[in-house]
């Protein structure tokens, strides 16, 4: 018979774990730029995609072709996160899909690109909802709008 005793330890060592990334594996495709674009073309990113599984990605905006990709994410409520001055151009956005979140997942996804220090990467922050329809990412003067294609 498993007693709570048994498990609490268990318990305290998953909660002790790092948080790794919310729903983010599938493919992503940009639906839209808001803000200034600086030195990228925002229409020729339309329609792109960017890809995430496991140890792989590949896109319009980071790729890491198993070379040691990691995943991890902070989480905010919608008013905490739109009033942190790091995410406060988000608030210009007003999407719906911000504000009216649930819980917003900020992540960092890091290539360490097999000792290559020429290979690595990093893609932060990458914005995602608990309601799994949109992502975006802040890119020079302005922020990228991601849906999942699948």
């Amino acid at each position: 018979m498993i007693t709570h005793r048994a498990v609490a330890p268990i318990v305290a060592i998953l909660l002790a774990l790092p948080a790794h990334a919310d729903f983010i594996e599938t493919t992503w495709t940009v639906t839209g730029f808001s803000g200034e674009a600086w030195f990228i073309d925002p229409d020729a990113t339309q329609g792109a995609s960017q890809y995430f599984e496991g140890g792989f990605a590949e896109g319009a905006f980071y790729a890491c072709d198993f070379a040691g990709q990691s995943m991890s994410y902070t989480t905010y409520a919608p008013d905490e996160f739109l009033a942190n001055p790091e995410f406060a151009t988000f608030a210009e956005l007003g999407d719906p899909r911000l504000t009216d979140a649930g819980e917003i997942f900020v992540h960092r996804i890091t290539c360490e690109g097999k000792g290559d220090p020429a290979a690595r990467r990093i893609l932060y922050p990458f914005v995602t909802t608990d309601g799994r329809d949109a992502a975006f990412l802040p890119f020079e003067g302005g922020i990228f709008t991601l849906e999942p294609s699948e």
